[in-house]
């Protein structure tokens, strides 16, 4: 047994997070009694987190969409939008550790039901989809140990509840958990493996990483200190002892027997009934007031307030930012698009310096994230996250001549159903920004309302354009006019007294010009409608 320092065992209990979340207003509280067949609709049609204070004939306490966006999981890094993604490699950079405390001091093995007592039908299994194959507990976090390496792993999964003792799962698509279970069915072997369910959303956030070592510190490192862990009753997997509940078991060794789904998946979409191994449950563990806790997950039109959507999100956007910063970019902002199924739509806005910087950056991030189907490349002038901006850029800065890279025979994400079954398909890249280059070209420049501050600079148009050549509304904001009227009268008897010139981009110029007649100094640009 380890020396274990002073920890904190409330300080990353989701009950301790949701009641932040309260503090923010980011919460929907229900307190009257709600059935669970109830539970999902309500959780669907906010896009608040949903608390029920009494869910279900067994009247639980259950909370819904700790993850479910964005200023919620900024708020579980302690962090703001400005600061994010450095908190989050700063976090990477720095790995904790985590320690083993005794059984008597976990506030998770409060309550301990073992053996014949375990009675998975008591807890809060609901439907979660029109067409799902159960009702399900959406928020399993699961640590196994790989009994070929003695690597621990951690991953999230879904249970599907079948009876007393046992509940599907789903271990189909490629991971390291299908990679150790599958050699465990070829040895003729159980896998134990221990499940939280509760947990703060720094957990779910290491839970979805890969990494080549232990990811049981991954925890610790999310959460930037040494967390506590307990070893599990049955088996001798460790978790973290300030979870508000856990179900220890196995995967048993006959391998993928029966079939478990549909579900709604990630996409927007229902995965398709399978085949998969049954998760048998040998204890279930928990606090005295247990918080128990549930995912909103594969909703199609409201993907952006589902957790693992919005957890992806941070994590490909702080990589891209990265892959970006590393390619020899200047990147201003990255942002995932959530609603675009499966978050395989990424936007980035970039700083950029020399031809064919966004191309550069199209490769970049197709190369080093898998995951991405679509990338869209824009200015620094454009906010990413306002589709309006991103429409008016895409309609005005893009040719698809030009400006579209297609990628063939790329692996694609395995539940996109447009693949229709293939392994491989297309990646499509947006160069949406401007020609570099021609910043300030009046054809090329956004146009906006002025917003005329300071005071008068000049006392008259003679001495404003003797200090430059100006456009009008710098002329009315330079000599002080609340109304500008006056300023283009001014201008007039400037081009009757034949001293007033205009520039391509309209600025107006002392010029000795026909009296009566605006002298055009330089060219014009070439209209190509008109040839003119």
């Amino acid at each position: 047994m380890n020396t274990t320092p002073k920890i904190d065992l409330d300080k990353y209990r989701l009950r301790r997070f949701v009641d932040r979340l309260i503090d923010m207003g980011e919460v929907e509280v229900h307190d009257e009694p709600v059935p669970l067949t109830a539970v999902a609709s309500i959780i669907e049609r906010t896009e608040k987190a949903v608390l029920f204070k009494s869910a279900g004939p067994d009247k639980a306490e259950l909370v819904a969409k700790t993850s479910g966006s964005r200023k919620r999981l900024i708020a579980a890094f302690d962090s703001t939008e400005e600061k994010i993604y450095d908190d989050y490699f700063k976090r990477l950079a720095n790995p904790q550790k985590v320690v083993e405390i005794p059984s008597g001091d976990a506030p998770v093995h409060a309550v301990k039901i073992t053996g014949k007592d375990v009675d998975l039908t008591k807890l809060p299994f609901y439907p979660h989809h029109a067409f799902d194959g159960s009702c399900y507990l959406s928020s399993a976090i699961d640590y196994v140990i790989d009994p070929a390496t003695g690597r621990r792993n951690v991953g999230c999964r879904r249970l599907s509840l079948r009876n007393r003792y046992e509940t599907g799962t789903n271990v189909t698509a490629p991971s390291d958990l299908k990679r150790i279970y599958t050699a465990c069915v070829a040895r003729g072997e159980k896998l134990p493996v221990t499940f939280t369910c509760g947990s703060h959303p720094l957990d779910f956030v290491a839970a979805t990483m890969r990494a080549p070592g232990d990811e049981l510190s991954l925890v610790a490192t999310m959460r930037g200190e040494t967390a506590a862990v307990v070893k599990s009753l049955t088996n001798d997997i460790l978790v973290p002892a300030d979870a508000e509940m856990i179900l220890e078991g196995y995967l048993d060794e006959r391998g993928y027997v029966e079939p478990e789904g549909p579900f709604g998946e990630y996409m927007g979409y229902y995965g398709a009934i399978h085949m998969d191994p049954v998760f048998h449950c040998t204890a279930i563990t928990m606090r005295k007031d247990v918080l128990h806790h549930t995912l909103q997950h594969g909703s199609a039109f409201v993907l952006d307030q589902t957790d693992s959507q919005n957890i992806t999100a941070i994590r490909v956007e702080a990589e891209a930012m990265r892959l970006l910063k590393a390619s020899g970019r200047d990147p201003v902002a990255a942002y995932m698009r959530h609603t675009s199924g499966g978050s395989n739509t990424l936007r980035v806005s970039l700083r950029q310096r020399s031809v064919g910087e966004a191309k550069f950056a199209i490769a970049a991030l197709f190369g080093g994230i898998s995951r991405i189907k679509h990338v869209y490349v824009f200015d620094e002038d454009i906010d990413i996250r306002n589709d309006k901006q991103v429409e008016w850029a895409m309609g005005t800065r893009f040719q698809a001549d030009q400006d579209l890279v297609v990628l063939t025979g790329i692996p694609g994400m395995t539940m996109d159903p447009s693949l229709q079954g293939r392994r491989t398909g297309a990646k499509t890249g947006f160069d949406c920004t401007k020609p570099l280059g021609r910043d300030g070209e009046i054809p090329l420049t956004r146009s906006a309302a002025k917003v005329f501050k300071g005071p008068a600079r000049f006392q008259t148009i003679e001495q404003a354009l003797s200090s430059a050549p100006m456009f009008y509304a710098d002329l009315v904001e330079g000599l002080g006019s609340d109304d500008g009227r006056e300023i283009a009268c001014a201008l007039d008897e400037l081009r009757q007294g034949g001293k007033l010139g205009r520039d391509r981009d309209g600025r107006y110029h002392l010029a000795s010009a026909k009296p009566g007649m605006t002298a055009i100094v330089g060219e014009l640009y070439h209209d190509p409608n008109t040839g003119a």
